[in-house]
Formats: structure tokens, sequence, C-alpha cells
């Protein structure tokens, strides 16, 4: 039993917040910055997701829309599909760039256990890795070297970790990359039904085996990402309703904190009543804030 009024449990081991000759752990606190993990990975896999987006809108628009006879059939299916595109790519890059909910490095100090006015016997848990106090339900990710709340799991698809403030985000980027591709596959369709019943040099500006080779491209990309996403949406959607992540699932966790369930899981994360604003991936965007941080540190932090 230590001497002290509350006691310091690890996760893997336990370590109290005073070493033996009484001296303070030394650890620095990370200021505020620009959220974005240098994983060589992560970056290519980023970059990758990007090129296959902009790949599908290059097929969908100058080899079956712009084609076409009819102005109004490619009008309203390049603005919907263009528009769902930029919004998965907003998604991706809200995901990415967004501070998933990690704890402070090195907030382990004396000041700060003080400041938390803890009762006698409290129990807290502190991370051996990144000297930080655990709070509860949150995980160390060993790629973002820190402790980050709520954490779902980490995607090299979005460089980042999936956790308690860009969930939202993740949720909206599975659920556009998946209309994009379903709508790239219906169209596909459409447009091998339209040019067998017309010769293919009518129904595009590209030679039939060159169109032929890009839409089978788009068919095959389409239904790999299509099938990958609605598992990942309808993944996220079973957790958030259930108020259990990933990794507390994988664990088999007993739940310690009260559980938002069905509805109040889902309004926890979007955030207020359903509404359209759920499908909006600007949502809290602070743009000037992120301006003002450049502004007086004479340039962001890209590093975590």
């Amino acid at each position: 039993m230590q001497p002290s009024s509350h006691r310091m449990r690890d996760v893997e081991q336990q370590h109290p917040l005073l070493g033996g000759d009484g001296e303070e752990l030394k650890c620095s606190v990370d200021g505020s910055r620009v959220w974005f993990i240098l994983d060589s990975c992560g970056i290519v896999c980023a970059i990758l997701t990007w090129f296959l987006v902009f790949y599908a809108a290059f097929v969908v628009n100058f080899v079956m829309l712009f084609p076409s006879r009819s102005f109004w059939y490619s009008f309203f299916n390049g603005m919907a599909f263009n528009v769902l595109a930029v919004l998965a790519l907003s998604s991706h890059l809200r995901t990415m760039l967004t501070d998933p909910g990690a704890v402070a490095k090195g907030n382990a100090s004396k000041e700060y256990m003080e400041s938390l006015q803890l009762k006698p016997g409290e129990v807290i848990y502190k991370c051996p890795k990144c000297c930080s106090i655990k709070p509860e339900r949150s995980h160390h990710c060993s790629i973002c070297k820190r402790c980050i709340q709520k954490m779902d799991h980490h995607c090299p698809w979005v460089n980042n970790c999936v956790g308690k403030r860009n969930q939202r985000f993740f949720v909206l980027f599975t659920l556009y990359i998946g209309l994009i591709s379903l709508y790239a596959l219906c169209l596909s369709g459409l447009q091998f039904y339209m040019c067998v019943k017309v010769q293919w040099n009518e129904c595009s500006d590209f030679s039939p085996p060159v169109a032929v080779l890009l839409i089978i491209f788009l068919c095959l990309e389409a239904l790999l990402f299509l099938t990958f996403t609605a598992v990942m949406f309808g993944t996220q959607i079973h957790s958030i309703c259930n108020d259990e992540t990933e990794i507390e699932r994988l664990k088999n966790e007993k739940p310690t904190w009260e559980r938002q369930l069905h509805w109040e899981g889902m309004k926890a994360v979007f955030g207020g009543p359903p509404s359209l604003l759920w499908l909006n991936p600007y949502a809290g965007l602070q743009l000037w804030h992120l301006l003002m941080i450049h502004r007086h540190k004479g340039g962001s932090e890209f590093y975590v």
C-alpha cells in the first residue's frame, strides 16, 4: 500500500507517480498543433485513396458522361457523383487532420495530480509509453505514440486513429466512399448497356479497348471499396449504437461507464438531434483558429 492518498497504476505494470527518491518524473507536455501522423504506410495509403477517387471521377466524367448525347443525363449524374466525391475527400481530410482525442504527453506531473482533487484510495492509471495519465476508455496507439480517448482502431487509409473526436468523420468517409462506389457501378452498367446497343465509337471519345479497360478497372475498384466501406460503416454504426469501441469488444472489456445506447450514442458522436448536419463533414471546422495558430507560431506543426 502506497503511503499517498491515491494510487496510480499502469496498464501493463504498476508505476508510482514519484520515484524511489521522491523526484518527479520529467516529461514535457505538448502544446497546440495541427494534427498529422508522420507514418510512411499511412501517408502512402492516404495518397492512394485520393488517387483512386480521382481515377473514378476521371472515368465517370470523361469516359462515360461527357461523351453522352444527353446533356441532362450528363449534367445531373455528373453533379451528383462529383458532389459525393468532394464530400468523401473532405471527410477523409477531416478524419486525417483531426485530433482523435489524444491525451497530452507527460501530464503525469505532481501539479496535475493535485489539480485532479482525487479521493483517498482512488486508483488512476498512467501509460509508461507516453507518460500520461490515462482517462477511462483510452488506449495507447503504437503508431500515433499517444493514448487515444475512446480509441476504436488505427486506420492506415486515413493515416490516423479513429477515436472520440474524429469517429464522426470516419463514418462519413465510409458512407460517401460507399455511395460513390455504388454510383460508379450503376453508371458503368448503364454505359455497357448503351454502348452495346450502339457502336462503341459513338458512346465514348476513347477507343473501344481503352474505354472497356478503364471501365473494368473502375468496376473492380468500386466493388472492392463498396464491400470494404459497407462492412466498416455497419461496424461503426453498431459500435456507436452499443457504445463500445472495437478494442473494447475484442478485449471483452466489461463496461464500467454508463452506456449511451442507440440514438443517444448517435447523438453523442454526431452532435445534437438527427438532422442533415449529421452528413456535413465541414461542421465545426475552425479555419480561422488554424490560421491564427499558423500566424502566431510562424508555421504549423505537423507531427505527433
